[in-house]
């Protein structure tokens, strides 16, 4: 087999943390792969900060975000930018993209402008309602319909894929890398991760909540209700800790302080780098998000996860019990909630095992794609 040029292209820092377990095994094999790595910079800081915590760092930097774009103008930049400044300048084999972020779905369209497969990975995540993600879960299907090859994290994924009529040998179940990245961080760094939090005066202890909201369609009247039950968790249970990294969108930044920052056992953080934020997984008690990742990711540490979404394209998750669907409903938030909270730590801790890998799926992917080559 000719070495091949594989392109990563990804922008935000969930892409980051999922596509790098893949990019550093196929960097294994320097004879058969030349791995390109391209950022959008959908999320400029987030996402090369978290290249930093794997060890890796850019090829090509778009920069493509600008303040206060619509929808539109973001995928007009991102497509042209991977046009002219990608795609016309280097010669690729394969475009590896991961999820269903705007930039996913400009890097697979730009690479079957060009006629180079696309490679998707955690591919099949179905909600089956186009506003809940919004526009995620429009983009990922999209993005489905031009995959060379769909890298589905589960049965359910590869089963969605198969009702579009997906061809099921574009179809493979992987496991999600998700899992893999949270063994890809060194003793050091975590190491690192607790003294950051010891520099701030936080003690992480058995009394630990995390919470993270930031989701679009959670912005407005669904964002009071959820912090109007958080507010009560605070008084509660003023005996546990509640930390909130907060998203920087005025929308949700400014009515969380507003709401959260007397009550002194709130911490409220800027977003946090991807160490920091594993290591607060892995010490809390319970978990409130709207995020996807953190979905996948909490089962590894057993931590119950409370998704303050209606809907939800992790559906293995609540299926296998380590996550409640909650929406914004302040009842269901504090009841649920407080029925883990009135636990110990230790009777709080969730038996199953994560539905969604066991830290293997690069190297699956990895060989996938060597037979995809060798039969080409």
């Amino acid at each position: 087999m000719d070495k091949k040029n594989i392109l990563f292209v990804f922008g935000t820092r969930p892409e980051v943390i999922k596509l790098a377990p893949i990019i550093l095994e196929l960097k294994k094999y320097q004879s058969k792969y030349n791995v390109i790595i391209c950022n959008t910079e959908q999320q400029k800081e987030l996402s090369n900060q978290t290249l930093h915590f794997f060890n890796l760092k850019a090829d090509i930097n778009l920069d493509c975000m600008r303040e206060n774009q619509s929808l539109a103008q973001v995928q007009s930049r991102i497509l042209t930018s991977l046009e002219q400044q990608v795609f016309s300048k280097n010669k690729i084999d394969a475009t590896i993209v991961q999820g269903d972020t705007m930039t996913v779905l400009c890097g697979a369209l730009v690479s079957f402008y060009n006629k180079i497969p696309v490679l998707h990975v955690e591919a099949g995540l179905r909600s089956y309602d186009i506003y809940e993600p919004f526009p995620e879960e429009v983009m990922r299907q999209m993005t489905s319909r031009v995959a060379a090859l769909n890298f589905a994290p589960t049965v359910k994924n590869k089963n969605a894929l198969l009702k579009e009529d997906i061809s099921e040998d574009k179809i493979f179940i992987t496991g999600n890398t998700v899992t893999d990245a949270l063994f890809c961080l060194s003793d050091d760094t975590m190491r690192n991760a607790k003294s950051f939090f010891e520099d701030k005066n936080l003690i992480i202890d058995d009394k630990l909540v995390l919470i993270t909201v930031h989701r679009r369609e959670n912005h407005g009247e669904r964002l009071d209700s959820i912090l109007k039950a958080i507010e009560f968790l605070v008084q509660k249970y003023n005996n546990h800790t509640f930390v909130l990294p907060v998203h920087p969108n005025p929308n949700v930044h400014d009515k969380v302080y507003e709401h959260l920052n007397k009550y002194s056992n709130v911490h409220l953080f800027d977003p946090l780098d991807y160490p920091n934020l594993v290591y607060l997984m892995k010490h809390a008690k319970l978990i409130l998000t709207d995020s996807g990742g953190i979905q996948e990711e909490a089962p590894t540490f057993g931590c119950p996860t409370l998704v303050m979404r209606y809907e939800t394209e992790r559906q293995e998750g609540i299926d296998a019990g380590v996550s409640v669907l909650v929406g914004a409903d302040y009842d269901k938030i504090v009841n649920t909630s407080s029925a883990v909270l009135d636990k110990d730590f230790a009777s709080s801790r969730l038996k199953a095992q994560n539905p969604y890998g066991t830290g293997n799926s690069a190297q699956k992917i990895k060989d996938i794609i060597d037979k995809y080559f060798a039969q080409a």
